[in-house]
């Protein structure tokens, strides 16, 4: 089966880049920003964990390397860390707070 996906990809300063590029260009990927990239994956069984052995395979992970998966499935968009996991946004406490309401004692 041939399945639409995205890489989105966080290796720090010495990443692996040349194995991940590798293999982004081995797939036929596209470029769509910093750390970004679509392609068509040709898979047998299991999505994500043949995409995780074939990338584990061509590229050196570190501790902190991060990439995330973001692929279609039954009308709706799912995602999953293929390496690493989800840390605190940069963005975190830039928006308005809302304020607390403290209740009122009668």
């Amino acid at each position: 089966m041939k399945k639409s996906i995205w890489i989105s990809y966080d290796l720090g300063v010495k990443g692996d880049y040349e194995g991940l590029y590798a293999w982004l260009d081995n797939h036929n990927a596209k470029e769509c920003g910093n750390g970004l990239a679509t392609l068509e994956y040709e898979y047998t069984n299991t999505l994500v964990e043949e995409i995780q052995q074939d990338l584990s395979q061509c590229m050196s992970l570190a501790r902190h390397d991060r990439v995330y998966m973001i692929w279609r499935e039954d009308r709706r968009i799912k995602g999953k860390f293929l390496f690493g996991k989800r840390k605190a946004a940069p963005w975190s406490g830039y928006g308005p707070q809302e304020s607390q309401v403290d209740e009122e004692v009668q």
